[in-house]
């Protein structure tokens, strides 16, 4: 992956990019200046980095110290916020990446769907966006795909993700069920899924914020009883490691977004790109 550049003028309007980005014969980041006619005061200089790319988050520094000493405003778009899942620990990994996002001084930085709020409170002049609009445009609100029916209801796959799937389900006007994973209490490995009851009728879609391997998902999948034309699948950030491309054994339908470069393919995989609704969010 690479950080992608773009400028906006003082009327928001998208111009010719500023800046563009290199690296030295050695590997150092670098960025230059590569339309010199915009008065920089009045623009807002935008850098986009999906992913977890340590290279590309020092190229997101170079940038940000590049539009700071050209007196723009930076707004970073950084959908997938690396360390959220490390927020606690030894080490503290969300607060590490934190503070390299913090040390960039950045004017804004818009993520989404993050998984923790530890990380939420530790990154500076943060706007999170949710996911339940995206799930309602581009899903359950979307027409059907392969003929699939309509959702009539929302999964969450376990407690953790009972309030995002919570706002889901209310964003789109249908019911909530939970789901569990059950863990050996002597090993600590999981020992099982089970899901409340879901009607005889209708198509579900369990609701998620990330996806490693897919293990849990397969679960799940496994504990209702359902075909997979019954069901799909949305993780706001798809990692789709392992043995990840044999969701589509279970699922319909999976949805994600371009927040992370998926790992492996995945039959069906339709991914929504996140650039409109991150943008919007720019103040």
């Amino acid at each position: 992956m690479a950080v992608e550049l773009s400028t906006w003028d003082a009327q928001g309007n998208q111009t010719t990019p500023t800046f563009s980005t290199m690296r030295f014969p050695a590997g150092e980041a670098h960025v230059k200046v590569a339309n010199d006619t915009a008065e920089p005061g009045g623009l807002t200089e935008i850098a986009t980095l999906r992913g977890t790319s340590g290279d590309d988050l020092i190229m997101l520094g170079m940038w940000a110290d590049a539009v700071r000493q050209r007196g723009s405003r930076s707004v970073a778009l950084v959908p997938y916020l690396p360390g959220a899942r490390q927020d606690r620990g030894l080490p503290f990994g969300a607060k590490v990446y934190a503070d390299l996002l913090n040390g960039f001084h950045l004017d804004q930085v818009i993520a989404f769907d993050p998984h923790s709020p530890v990380i939420v409170g530790l990154v500076d002049n943060l706007t999170v966006v949710t996911s339940e609009q995206v799930v309602r445009d581009a899903v359950v609100g979307a027409p059907e795909h392969d003929g699939g029916a309509p959702y009539t209801g929302i999964i969450a796959p376990d407690k953790g993700a009972v309030p995002r799937a919570t706002a889901v389900a209310e964003a789109c006007g249908l019911p909530l069920y939970r789901a569990e994973k059950h863990r050996n209490p002597d090993t600590g490995k999981l020992d099982g899924f089970t899901c409340e009851p879901l009607p005889d009728t209708g198509r579900f879609l369990v609701v998620d914020d990330i996806c490693d391997g897919g293990g849990t998902f397969m679960g799940l999948a496994g504990s209702t009883g359902l075909p997979k034309e019954r069901l799909g699948l949305w993780v706001s950030h798809g990692v789709f490691s392992g043995r990840a491309a044999q969701l589509a054994d279970h699922f319909g339908e999976i949805v994600t977004t371009d927040s992370y470069p998926a790992q492996n393919a995945i039959d069906g995989l339709r991914t929504i790109a996140l650039t409109p609704y991150l943008t919007e969010q720019i103040r």
